[in-house]
């Protein structure tokens, strides 16, 4: 189909009461393996890179390979720059073609968070691209290396910041975190329920690995229009990358390759069929 804005894909989740699930990739691996799960299911879906994996995963280079690949897709594709963490990385991503950034000011004041969200709204604007934000503080960090006191995010702060800042999406702190959850997350749904019922725009929920089903399809239920899956993703990379490994006695580069490809596809699909479910109590 074709790369698109993530805003246009929220709009249409909203309209499903469906959430559309945000993928963070590394590598030409968990690319292929993104589009294939989401043509083969007939779901558009979004890529996303975090700015704590550029270390790893440069953005010059990664980038250009996911906004080529969503443009060659079957599916509609947002590419979106996930917990930016300056002003250069946004603009970055903006003059490569990305459709969505996000410029991560959460642990800041609330005043300098509304502040530094406006001047990434002004920017992407130029650009005609989508804008998400993060209010409250979700628990660990994307790369691990921090263990972030989980903050919630405060209902009526929710309403003015999404006025003052003009933003296309909200990611809040309901009682999850980045990572592996040390222990199963147990989500405050009914903050989450007064976030939905103070603003307009849709709501992210971070940290999605290792939120169970029930609870995923119970958030959507309550607003929630994008799911992050990161953590997942590379785990399950990884675990296929291994299983190939340890099971063929004649390795090579190529069927490491496809290892990779299957086990980010599986993931994946997994977690697009949960969140187009509607919630049963």
């Amino acid at each position: 189909m074709a790369l698109v804005k993530m805003k246009e894909l929220l709009q249409k989740a909203e309209r499903n009461k469906i959430a559309t699930g945000a993928f963070s990739v590394g590598n030409m691996e968990m690319v292929k393996g993104a589009i294939k799960a989401a043509e083969e299911l007939n779901t558009p879906i979004i890529l996303q890179i975090a700015e704590v994996r550029l270390k790893n995963s440069p953005l010059s280079l990664m980038g250009p390979m996911m906004i080529q690949a969503a443009k060659e897709a079957k599916v509609d594709i947002a590419v979106h720059l996930d917990h930016g963490l300056t002003m250069e990385t946004v603009k970055q991503a903006l003059n490569l073609g990305f459709t969505s950034v996000m410029l991560d000011a959460s642990s800041l004041p609330f005043e300098d968070n509304i502040s530094k969200t406006k001047q990434v709204v002004k920017l992407a604007k130029t650009y005609g691209a989508t804008v998400e934000a993060e209010l409250g503080v979700v628990g660990g960090s994307e790369d691990g290396s921090v263990d972030n006191e989980i903050l919630y995010t405060n209902p009526k702060d929710a309403e003015e910041f999404c006025g003052e800042t003009g933003i296309d999406a909200l990611a809040v702190a309901i009682g999850n975190a980045h990572g592996n959850y040390k222990k199963a997350p147990k989500l405050a749904f009914n903050v989450l329920n007064e976030i939905n019922q103070s603003v307009s725009v849709p709501l992210v929920l971070h940290g999605g690995s290792g939120i169970s089903d029930k609870d995923f399809q119970r958030a959507i239920s309550l607003g929630i229009r994008k799911v992050n899956i990161a953590t997942a993703n590379f785990n399950s990379l990884t675990k296929y990358a291994v299983e190939y490994i340890k099971n063929n006695s004649k390795c090579d580069f190529f069927g490491l390759n496809e290892a990779m490809v299957q086990g980010t596809y599986e993931n994946i699909k997994k977690h697009i069929n949960v969140f187009r479910t509607p919630y049963e109590k």
